[in-house]
């Protein structure tokens, strides 16, 4: 049943789009097995799971000082995808009204699990199954679904639930986190500086992550066959350049050639709640 805690902000950010169905597949296995234990979740979709979430203090030393806690950075919904789902276009295009908005950052991770249907998704990487694979594990999940929106690493949205994750997106927006980011670019590099009121024992990663604008494709097989759909912010490299746990100020020069968006993210491992995210255009 829809949350309703509903605030206007929410209502706001909200589309006014049908949900489709998620496609759920179990994190083991090959292409084979998937093939196999394919199911379509009966009714609407799977609701929104949010795990409990540690506070800034839990996270933080025991012996830590306090301090004002800063305003939450920009908001990062991970959306996982496929051209071969044809459960996916509805939640693609909820992604790509979140284009644009101001401190959200929508990055569509095309999965490479679906291609066994006879298209191959030329945008999809093993590494982002992984992510998405681990993602469940973190919570002890069995199985990850096709869509998925993950908002900010700490909640999971099955299917294309516009209402639910403009919530999200509103709830994480309302949050504070100790640690303040800030970007420069510099020719093909990128400078990333970070202070936290607080330090974190497991450290946080690191990460950078580049993607695609916008590009359009012609599906000519699988689910999707004779559709043409543009994409949006299409994630082409996520990597993990560094750790960091908060207790002196952090600067950090990374490669960044081409002409790319840069997004950083600074991620509790698992993969887990994001405490920080900023990007450069």
């Amino acid at each position: 049943m829809l949350n309703l805690r509903i605030t206007a902000a929410a209502v706001g950010l909200c589309f006014s789009l049908s949900g489709g169905l998620a496609a759920a597949q179990p994190i083991s296995g090959g292409p084979g097995a998937v093939a196999a234990e394919r199911a379509e979740a009966p009714g609407a979709p799977a609701p929104a799971q949010k795990p409990v979430r540690p506070t800034a203090a839990e996270t933080s030393g025991a012996n830590t000082p306090t301090a004002p806690a800063q305003s939450h950075s920009a908001v990062v919904v991970e959306l996982y995808t496929s051209q071969g789902c044809s459960s996916c276009p509805p939640a693609d295009e909820v992604l790509s009204r979140l284009v644009g908005r101001k401190n959200v950052i929508p990055l569509a991770l095309h999965v490479d699990y679906w291609d066994y249907i006879g298209w191959t998704d030329k945008m999809a990487s093993p590494a982002f199954t992984a992510r998405q694979k681990a993602y469940a594990r973190a919570i002890g999940a069995r199985t990850i679904y096709t869509p998925q929106l993950i908002i900010d690493g700490a909640d999971r949205v099955a299917g294309a639930r516009p209402m639910d994750v403009a919530e999200l997106i509103h709830e994480h927006a309302a949050e504070t986190t100790p640690v303040r980011l800030k970007l420069a670019r510099k020719g093909g590099r990128v400078v990333i500086d970070a202070k936290s009121t607080q330090t974190f024992p497991k450290g946080l990663l690191v990460q950078i992550v580049r993607y695609v604008p916008e590009k359009t494709v012609s599906i000519r097989r699988g689910e999707n066959a004779g559709r043409t759909i543009t994409y949006h912010n299409i994630v082409t490299t996520w990597d993990t350049v560094g750790h960091w746990d908060g207790a002196a100020p952090m600067s950090m020069i990374a490669p960044a050639d081409g002409d790319e968006p840069v997004v950083v993210i600074l991620q509790e491992p698992g993969p887990g709640q994001i405490l920080a995210a900023a990007s450069l255009r």
